[in-house]
């Protein structure tokens, strides 16, 4: 009965979602107003066959993680994404856990800032979602699974970013979303994924262990980062950090200032995307 539920409720969420409100194109006859599977799985990060596993009742088990994703793709409210979580045989994040749902007003703040790359993480520092525009700027993010998709773990262990950082500021910003992790670590006790992820970077690096156990104090707060874009080259951006105190998120959004040149190759990104110019050019 649950799993019948289940499907039944994901195809009633997603036929209600208008494609524009996800920012997404409307072209193309549809049998419905809402968001077709294709759209929802690429809106979530997960597959198509997937999602019709989910509604077809051939699936039963999701993870909580899946089910944030559909959580966020869905726009569902607090009730909504509970009724979910019961749905799938799981019991809804409490306290102790650290919250993962994206409220209305930071995706209505997502769609109005079309136009600069903007990206949302939960405390623990793990990439909820990114717009076109920041996949264009720092690499499509649809991809990663698991720890890969966080920032702090992306770091120490991960493929190297596209951010510029001088010893120094890359100390600083080591310092810095350590001792912010150690924090959250500290209001979240009860939530195992946090855990496996503090226990798997204290085991594989050593210098994430060294921060971890010099008591350094702080957080991640706003600075200027220089970005180097394969195809338009080096951009120095603002990168302000502001803070979703209610449901704990952080939101980081690249600015430049109007009329510079980092400005005007924001906008051959917003045109270009996450296709590449190089990749065309002949050998």
């Amino acid at each position: 009965m649950a799993t019948t539920e289940l499907g039944q409720a994901l195809r009633r969420w997603r036929n209600r979602v208008p494609p524009r409100s996800a920012g997404l194109p409307e072209g193309g006859r549809r049998r419905a107003a809402g968001l077709r599977r294709e759209e929802l799985a690429l809106l979530a990060g997960i597959s198509v066959d997937y999602i019709v596993r989910l509604e077809q009742g051939r699936a039963t088990r999701p993870s909580p993680q899946v089910v944030e994703a559909l959580t966020r793709a869905l726009r569902l409210d607090p009730d909504e994404r509970a009724h979910l979580f019961r749905l799938a045989g799981l019991a809804p994040p409490g306290p102790e856990t650290v919250p993962g749902y994206l409220t209305p007003g930071v995706q209505r703040l997502l769609d109005r800032l079309a136009d600069t790359p903007v990206v949302v993480l939960d405390a623990a520092m793990t990439l909820l979602v990114a717009n076109p525009l920041y996949a264009a700027l720092m690499g499509d993010p649809s991809t990663l699974r698991g720890f890969a998709r966080n920032r702090v773990w992306n770091h120490f262990l991960g493929a190297p970013d596209r951010v510029r950082h001088t010893p120094e500021q890359r100390r600083e910003f080591e310092t810095r979303v350590v001792a912010e992790l150690r924090s959250v670590a500290g209001r979240y006790t009860a939530d195992p994924r946090l855990r496996e992820l503090i226990d798997e970077l204290r085991a594989r690096s050593d210098r994430f262990d060294e921060l971890w156990d010099s008591g350094a104090v702080g957080r991640v707060e706003s600075s200027v980062k220089t970005i180097d874009h394969p195809d338009v080259g080096s951009l120095t951006l603002d990168c302000d950090v502001l803070r979703v105190d209610g449901a704990d998120l952080r939101i980081l959004v690249y600015s430049a200032e109007p009329g510079s040149e980092a400005a005007e190759k924001l906008r051959l990104l917003s045109v270009l995307g996450t296709q590449s110019l190089t990749s065309h050019r002949p050998a």
